[in-house]
């Protein structure tokens, strides 16, 4: 098992930043750490051959090793106010959609401190119930629940009250919805021997509560799973009617003395900030980023984008698995220095029989690029995919992939230990799908040495670039999003590597800009710029995906939940936004598979005097990549097709085409209409990978491998084969100055 891993507050760096490194080491045994250069890290037999030069830094040397928790679950927090002190008769209410309601005890709303039993909290009992619990810090503590357990993904008005005067307590528990077999409206109410509710110095929470109140870094527990709406607390014990009037209706000014905490959670969506309009400045947090514009209680259908009808999206959907940044405390930090070159680093760590290497990514100095080609790092795909379980989980995993699909210690260790967040094609406890992935965490995945999947698929590229003596600087996604053209505006040749798939608007605005001004586009993969992803504009390292309809998901967006909580914009595939990859690279997905790769076979447009130059060298009846070492050839997994329809140039040439896929390859949903049995790659022509190139604007050219396995390819037959020489006389001429 996994013992030894870490992560960084940063991804990517020039020479005078610092980054910092977070360790945990499970067994607390100490470890050795030290940089290096990543050239390749693919360490199979049938690959390139693990490749990386260490570096001579200043954080070499030996470390303490210990054991850093994960503190996962998502919740509000509201700092303690004095507002609270005086707090003797309550209200508490809200609106909640529970997901999990008979797993276990779930804090909705509460300001409780654990080590004096003192305050209330309102939550979900071990039964699915709705229940209160009220303590006077002096060893009295009375609970009361409905004892009617709750249905899940339904909505319920519920509330809970105390009168310190009459010492009655009540809880209420009414869903909002007449539906058969929702159940009834249920209250009850006792009188108890109390004299007032305990005072603390808790903060209040929703949907958690910490295990010890005067030590928040004892991490927090009671996690609630479902959605929160229109939380209210009063200081005092209200009417039935007061209660509809504080839930349903707007701010009631004849209950103004009476409203404690009024919080809307339909404002300040795009933030982590919880607003109360009670005027009393209990103000929030959100913490490890809960789901935000979410379909409130009353949301009706008539409007899908919350950015319109806010006040139909006041709910936050809570997981008790959802998390943001770790939060571990600094283990070592390295700045890096002026004379290191610009590409793929990680920390490396050994210790124990285990190693780590987590990766970054150095850039050149700010105005001294060190070549004219530039590798655009597609951390944002990295991300989307981070820790992912679903091919672990998915039912018909072994149709999917065509074999037994065989577990790696990370899948084990990701099985075995529950907490370090998931993959945005992942779905949470409460079965509900993943939306936002961060990079504040150890992602066991976006490693070398792992699957070829994204970053360890993108140092095949790496390593051809260093085999053919190629000097190259890197980019990220993070730089492109932030940046826009500036960040490659510089460079006359971008490469992609294997799958770039996950795009934010910025990027895609960038990669337009660079295009019209002439830039050179090597699109060296296939399934690229497919899924609109959205960045926050305060938080780093995360991103969200809404998956809407349509397109190769293993989970979907709820209706009226398809435009993103970072930034309004509507999620799903750029083909249905109206930008389809082949608008920008000439081809789109049109096809999957997972068994076998293929190769290509040149075209008629392969013989047009505008691409004599792709084929110096490559004989007339030559198979094109009929090899490599993922799947056997450079035509597989995921491949792109070009059509005019949707956007291909009018100019562009398709060059080559794949053929002979398996009958595990099929069309990918949004290329049919109607499902039929001839959608596999045995019997539909359109099952391809289609190879192409056209000239751009300002004497620019686009080069499209439609592939992900192509990049698989280049290093076969130590770097002598057509994959590599086709993809070395492209980008040869792109560096030439002459126009296209």
């Amino acid at each position: 098992m996994r013992k030894l891993f870490g992560y960084s507050d940063q991804i990517s760096v020039r020479p005078g930043d610092t980054i910092r490194f977070m360790v945990s080491s499970l067994d607390s045994t100490p470890y050795r750490a030290d940089i290096v250069r990543l050239v390749c890290g693919d360490d199979r037999p049938s690959g390139p051959g693990f490749k990386e030069t260490e570096i001579e830094t200043s954080i070499t040397g030996e470390y303490p090793g210990r054991a850093q928790a994960i503190h996962d679950g998502s919740y509000v927090i509201v700092p303690h106010q004095p507002v609270f002190d005086s707090l003797s008769s309550l209200t508490v209410q809200a609106m909640v959609w529970p997901t999990t309601p008979g797993k276990c005890y779930q804090a909705l709303i509460s300001k409780w401190c654990q080590k004096t039993e003192a305050g209330f909290s309102l939550y979900i009992d071990s039964n699915g119930s709705v229940a209160v619990r009220i303590g006077d810090g002096a060893g009295r503590v009375e609970t009361l629940s409905t004892n009617s357990a709750l249905v899940a993904r339904e909505w319920y008005f519920v509330a809970a009250s105390y009168n310190a005067v009459s010492k009655e307590l009540c809880v209420v528990q009414e869903p909002l919805s007449n539906s058969h077999g929702i159940g009834k409206a249920v209250s009850a109410k006792e009188k108890i021997d109390l004299t007032r509710t305990g005072s603390n110095k808790a903060p209040l929470m929703m949907a958690a509560h910490y295990r010890d109140s005067d030590n928040p870094t004892s991490g927090t527990q009671s996690h609630y799973n479902g959605k929160i709406d229109s939380p209210r607390l009063a200081n005092r014990a209200l009417t039935r009617p007061e209660m509809s009037e504080l839930a349903f209706n707007p701010f009631p000014q004849s209950l103004n003395t009476d409203i404690l905490g009024w919080w809307d959670f339909a404002r300040d969506i795009t933030s982590t900030r919880i607003s109360d309009l009670s005027g009393n400045c209990l103000n929030g947090e959100i913490v490890n980023l809960p789901t935000r514009a979410m379909r409130g209680h009353n949301w009706d259908g008539r409007e899908h984008s919350w950015r319109h009808q806010p006040n139909q999206y006041g709910a936050i959907h809570f997981h008790d698995d959802d998390l943001y940044d770790a939060g571990w405390d600094i283990d070592f930090e390295f700045t890096v220095p002026n004379t290191l070159q610009s590409g793929i680093y990680c920390a490396r760590l050994i210790g124990n029989n285990d190693e780590e290497r987590i990766p970054f990514f150095v850039r050149p100095p700010i105005d001294a690029i060190s070549s004219s080609v530039v590798l655009l790092i597609s951390t944002a795909t990295y991300m989307a995919y981070a820790n992912a379980r679903s091919d672990i989980n998915m039912p018909f995993a072994e149709v999917k992939e065509g074999h037994i699909p065989v577990l790696t210690g990370e899948d084990v260790f990701l099985q075995e230990n529950k907490g370090y967040g998931f993959s945005t094609y992942d779905k949470h406890s409460d079965e509900t799908g993943v939306c936002y992935s961060s990079r504040l965490r150890p992602i066991f995945n976006m490693r070398p040495k792992t699957g070829l999947w994204s970053l360890n698929a993108d140092t095949h590229v790496t390593d051809w670039l260093v085999a053919i003596d190629q000097p190259f600087d890197v980019v990220t996604d993070e730089d492109l999003h932030k940046e826009g053209l500036q960040a490659i505006a510089p460079y006359r040749v971008v490469v992609t590597g294997a799958h770039p798939e996950y795009w934010s608007t910025a990027m895609v605005d960038a990669l337009v800009a660079y295009q019209q001004r002439g830039g050179r586009l090597m699109y060296l993969g296939g399934n690229g710029f497919y899924w609109r992803t959205a960045y926050h504009d305060e938080l780093p390292g995360v991103i969200e995906v809404r998956r809407a309809e349509n397109g190769m998901r293993f989970q979907s967006a709820e209706p009226g939940e398809y435009y993103h909580s970072f930034n309004g914009e509507l999620g799903g595939l750029w083909r249905r936004l109206g930008t389809p990859p082949n608008a920008l690279v000439g081809a789109g997905t049109v096809a999957t598979g997972f068994d076998s790769a293929s190769y290509y076979r040149r075209t008629v447009d392969s013989y047009d005097p505008r691409v004599e130059f792709i084929f110096e060298g490559i004989g007339d009846n030559e198979l094109i990549g009929e090899f490599g070492s993922l799947l056997g050839g450079a035509a597989g997994v995921e491949l792109d097709g070009a059509n005019r329809k949707l956007g291909t140039p009018p100019n562009a040439l398709v060059v080559a085409r794949s053929e002979n896929h398996s009958q595990l390859y099929y069309l990918s949903p949004e290329e049919t209409p109607y499902h039929h049995p001839v959608m596999n790659g045995a019997e539909n022509k359109r099952v391809r990978a289609d190879m192409l190139f056209y000239e751009t604007v300002c004497g620019g050219g686009v080069f499209t491998t439609g592939s992900i396995s192509w990049c698989a390819s280049l290093a076969h037959n130590e770097y002598q084969n057509n994959v590599s020489r086709i993809t070395r006389n492209v980008l040869m001429r792109f560096l030439e100055p002459e126009p296209l």
